[in-house]
């Protein structure tokens, strides 16, 4: 979600797999949207990347928009499923058309990579967070080893959040990427113990941490997260928080934030990627998320909650909602 200085939003979404990718809308008052159509640009034939258009999200860094998203790269030396490098594009206007800065991801850190998300930071610097994917990364933990005993899963793959500053022109990266999050490692946490859910519900042999959206509010980073299977109802919504842009960051005592209300008598599952924007007036934190209900079955669609920061540092978001609510403040 960009939120422009003058009042406007624009909303990316995931795209195709054809020439052009990335829908966009556009508002004023965050209710109601104008489809703007598809805003990134590319030749098929030579472009870096193939198909799987994912998570784009925008950013008015001087005069020019930079886009970052996911895609399938076209380097596949090894014909693997999964893999996913991110790339930047940039623009004049939100509108697009939105073209690649070069023929190439922005980095290649070794392994498939989705979700990027970048933190402009008050001392100028760019971070940005994004998601290695659980293809191919099996991982040892309490976690994998029960599943051993119960003769569910031989090994638990993982995804993992890391961070690395990006150059200002978004040309490349400055240094190494650093872990941020990973799912526990030790199993009686009570607070991380709905990131296993996937694995202990049966659904699957992986475990996520996925879809950063990071922001600063007085001294403290916080780092959103999005945990267990994307697919499933158990995909929800959690936090983490600390006083360097990269860590290391302390998961939220009270997380989930946001998860399915099927089981309080609700009708919304799978409440979580998010990202976070203001209110016409600024005055309101409004959190937008995918999610599913019983009316859209494996459809996922766009909710908008409200959230705040309280006065000890807790984030919270008051959601899932499906009735009626006032709109933002304006």
């Amino acid at each position: 979600m960009l939120r422009e200085p003058e009042g406007r939003y624009f909303m990316y979404g995931t795209g195709s797999k054809g020439a052009v990718a990335f829908p966009a809308f556009s508002s004023t008052d965050l209710v109601h949207w104008t489809p703007l159509g598809e805003t990134y640009q590319r030749n098929p034939a030579d472009s870096w990347c193939t198909d799987f258009f994912w998570a784009p999200e925008v950013y008015h860094a001087g005069n020019i928009y930079y886009m970052v998203y996911s895609a399938q790269w076209r380097n596949n030396p090894s014909n693997e499923k999964e893999n996913f490098r991110i790339g930047v594009a940039s623009a004049a206007n939100p509108r697009g058309p939105f073209r690649d800065l070069r023929n190439a991801p922005l980095f290649d850190p070794g392994y498939p990579a989705i979700d990027a998300d970048v933190l402009f930071d008050s001392d100028g610097r760019i971070y940005m967070f994004y998601s290695r994917c659980c293809y191919k990364h099996p991982v040892e933990s309490e976690l994998a080893d029960w599943a051993r005993k119960q003769k569910l899963y031989s090994e638990i793959e993982e995804s993992w959040i890391y961070g690395v500053e990006v150059k200002p022109d978004f040309s490349g990266i400055n240094g190494e990427p650093v872990l941020i999050l990973r799912p526990p490692v030790k199993l009686g946490d009570r607070s991380t113990e709905w990131e296993n859910l996937s694995v202990t519900t049966h659904e699957v042999n992986r475990r996520w941490t996925e879809g950063p959206a990071a922001f600063k509010h007085g001294d403290t980073y916080y780092l959103m997260y999005s945990a267990n299977h994307y697919l499933g109802e158990n995909y929800a919504l959690g936090y983490a928080t600390s006083k360097h842009p990269l860590g290391p960051y302390r998961k939220a005592a009270n997380n989930p934030v946001l998860k399915k209300n099927t089981d309080r008598g609700g009708a919304v599952s799978g409440p979580a990627h998010n990202c976070v924007t203001w209110s016409p007036d600024g005055k309101e934190m409004l959190c937008l998320y995918a999610g599913r209900t019983a009316a859209t079955g494996k459809r996922r669609v766009l909710f908008m909650d409200r959230m705040e920061i309280q006065k000890d540092g807790t984030l919270v978001v008051h959601g899932p909602t499906t009735t009626p609510q006032k709109l933002p403040s304006s």
